[in-house]
């Protein structure tokens, strides 16, 4: 397959450009449009008792979507003219077509606040309305409202607080790409030093990102998308395309250095690092598959999603960087004949140096060496550092969150800040929602409203005689409080016919989930990583160590993100602040995304191990040389990966922040502490038994398995392959 990626963007490399500019084209053209139909729904299970009762309230008790307003400020709200102006507002959005009920806020009890200093005005739209005139109902009544002449005045809530985050996360990916474009290009022409090697990896960074919007968008036509999902895709593509172009460019400049002619290199490039981005790809695709297992739709649809991207990513960097190569790469100095020397080195000033022996590399053969010389004691304590940072993720919450995940300056967020300060507790918490079916014992609805942590509690009769409470718990919607009345009603009820949904419900139905699902998800990503490393590398015991100290930088990372926003240290700083618990989207997704990101690293020093453990057969030569080889290109694209990172984390939407220090923290120590402190320990301590395999799948992989390509086996066109792996015990 890869030699008829090279053929094909050798011989034809205009016709490849082509068709990934009418790809761009069409991601640009049609994929924005995923932008108008998000969700932030992402907590509901099908089949889960919260999903299934709400279901049965809807059909009992129909009613419209809602939306708020809240006005404040300028003082006492009681003013005659701001009556007069409330009561116009009311008057005017009772009257569009859409609308079924909209309460005069000084004639009902609780819509004025005690202080008199703020009021609400709530709409309720009727039951039934498609979604265009769903959508037109509510844009009207937002506008008419916002056209009260006060200080102060926020619309948000049911469909509308989609519209917002909509916008919003089109506004915040666009200010991501203009922040970190131009910084990736920065990096990219100081790592490369000319701009034609630099635009290169950039060309296939945009390709990637249409791509995304593309995919995205066919997804939106079949399943709802979140919001979350814009942003983290867009991050992913963005990250991965550098990625790979990175070290496409790097192997392809090396190849210069050796090959007759451009279509050689370009050929040798696609066999040899263009293998380990096709085993990386499929690695990162493997780690996001792990999302499918849970039933969440959210989670799923963020598996297909990213998992279609990183697919993208790969086919760009073996496609169209080959072809861009082929058409423009005679253009591109090779590595030896610039500043930095072959295999990507920096060799001073002077431009002296022996071949791969440049400043880069002999700092990281150093770091190699000395990690190899004093194995155990860098594996004690880097392992014990790494270990006191995960520690507060043992103690991490996952809750759904409120407004306060969003920046400032959002409407939702003033509202709910507004009700907060104004209202009684009680006003911005969303009720545990108790259906008591008929059958049920006539003491029970009693002893539910006895229990403990109720702030308030309201009954209503339905049509088919069920009961329904609306239970107020005391604290936030998935506070500890919240979720624990959830519990005891359905420890309560036993087997009687009561049902329980809500917010809180959901809540606890999606942790439910997550611990049911979750050794299934774990089971079939680390069956399939060890498949692909031993299908890589021919050993069994480097993909045990591999999943053991990613492991240990991933559990770092989620320790520190736990840390700041969950209990709120340094928060504020990244524009966040302590919630009590990570929203519910970002511990899946930083897991799977940093782990698939970890392996991209690992297989970038292995397959240079690999190489020089192939043509030399001693293991700490392997170990050291690995490490000189790949070390820069390691570093770089980490480097370039945590700026896009946190490029997006600049918008304030706390679950982005959230999962972007997550990815940050976790490719940064990945790359530096586990690959190049960790990783060569681990391999000097196990020495030659790191490439061991038992006979019988030593002999699968020697018949199987990938096999390492040389350079002095191309053949003059570069269309020929031989292999020199050994595969030693």
């Amino acid at each position: 397959m890869l030699a008829t990626f090279a053929r094909t963007a050798t011989r034809r490399p205009l016709t490849v450009i082509a068709v990934w500019i009418c790809l761009l084209v069409l991601g640009l053209g049609f994929g924005s449009r995923v932008f108008g139909d998000l969700t932030s729904t992402v907590e509901d299970v099908p089949g889960s008792e919260s999903v299934v009762a709400d279901e049965l309230l809807d059909d009992l008790d129909p009613s419209g979507a809602t939306i708020t307003a809240v006005v404040s400020g300028g003082g006492d709200v009681d003013r005659p003219r701001l009556r007069a102006e409330v009561g116009r507002a009311v008057a005017a959005v009772r009257a569009l077509p859409g609308v079924a009920e909209v309460p005069h806020p000084y004639d009902r009890r609780g819509l004025v606040a005690d202080d008199a200093r703020a009021l609400l005005i709530p709409v309720t739209l009727k039951s039934g309305l498609d979604d265009d005139a769903e959508e037109d109902t509510v844009g009207d009544a937002a506008d008419l409202i916002r056209q009260i002449d006060a200080a102060d005045v926020a619309v948000s809530g049911g469909p509308l607080l989609g519209e917002q985050l909509g916008t919003r996360a089109q506004e915040d990916v666009a200010k991501a790409e203009l922040i970190t474009l131009p910084a990736v290009l920065l990096v990219l022409l100081l790592i490369f030093g000319g701009l034609r090697a630099a635009g290169l990896p950039l060309l296939v960074t945009v390709s990637g990102v249409a791509g995304a919007f593309l995919i995205l968008y066919g997804f939106s036509l079949l399943t709802d998308i979140s919001v979350y999902a814009v942003q983290i895709v867009t991050m992913l593509g963005l990250g991965l395309a550098v990625d790979y172009a990175l070290l496409m460019v790097v192997r392809f400049r090396e190849e210069r250095s050796r090959a007759r002619d451009v279509a050689a290199a370009v050929h040798a490039t696609v066999a040899r690092a263009g293998r380990t981005v096709l085993f990386s790809g499929l690695t990162v695709a493997i780690c996001l598959s792990g999302l499918l297992w849970f039933p969440s739709p959210f989670l799923r649809s963020m598996g297909l999603a990213a998992g279609a991207v990183v697919v993208v990513d790969m086919l760009a960097a073996l496609t169209l960087l080959p072809a861009l190569l082929a058409r423009f790469g005679g253009k591109i100095s090779a590595a030896g004949a610039g500043r930095f020397g072959a295999r990507g080195d920096w060799k001073g000033r002077d431009g002296k140096g022996r071949e791969g022996e440049g400043q880069d590399g002999r700092v990281f053969a150093r770091v190699g060496r000395f990690a190899a010389r004093r194995a155990v004691a860098v594996l004690v304590l880097v392992g014990a550092a790494l270990v006191v940072l995960a520690v507060p993720a043992f103690g991490m919450r996952i809750g759904i969150g409120d407004a306060r995940q969003l920046p400032h300056d959002t409407e939702a967020r003033q509202l709910h800040d507004t009700v907060r300060e104004h209202f009684p507790p009680a006003a911005g918490t969303d009720p545990v929602s108790v259906l008591v079916r008929p059958g049920a014992p006539a003491d029970c609805e009693r002893k539910i409203r006895a229990l403990p942590g109720i702030a308030a509690s309201e009954r209503q009769r339905l049509r088919d005689g069920t009961v329904l409470l609306e239970l107020t718990p005391k604290g936030s919607v998935d506070g500890p409080t919240a979720t624990g009345l959830v519990e005891r009603v359905r420890d309560l009820r036993g087997a009687e016919p009561v049902q329980v949904t809500g917010n809180a419900a959901r809540l606890v139905d999606f942790r439910s989930m997550l611990a049911e699902r979750a050794p299934w998800a774990v089971l079939t990503v680390l069956v399939g990583l060890f498949t692909l490393l031993f299908a890589f590398t021919g050993s069994v015991l480097i993909p045990l160590r591999t999943l053991a100290t990613t492991l240990l930088s991933l559990g770092a990372a989620l320790g520190v993100v736990t840390w700041v926003f969950q209990h709120g240290h340094g928060a504020s700083l990244l524009g966040g602040e302590g919630l009590g618990a990570l929203s519910l989207t970002a511990p899946p997704l930083i897991i799977a995304i940093a782990f698939g990101l970890a392996m991209d690293y690992e297989l970038f020093i292995l397959s240079r191990m690999r190489e020089s453990w192939a043509e030399t057969g001693d293991h700490r030569t392997a170990v050291v040389e690995g490490l000189r080889r790949s070390g820069r290109v390691v570093s770089c694209a980490a480097l370039l990966l945590a700026i896009v990172f946190a490029g997006f984390m600049t918008g304030g939407f706390s679950p982005i922040l959230q999962i972007g220090l997550g990815l940050t923290l976790a490719v940064l120590i990945d790359a530096t502490v586990v690959r190049m402190l960790l990783v060569p320990a681990t391999m000097a301590l196990l020495g030659s038994r790191a490439w061991w395999a038992p006979g019988p799948l030593r002999r699968l992989h020697e018949r199987y398995g990938v096999r390492e390509f040389t350079t002095s086996s191309m053949s003059e066109k570069g269309a020929t392959t031989t292999t020199t792996e050994r595969n030693r015990p």
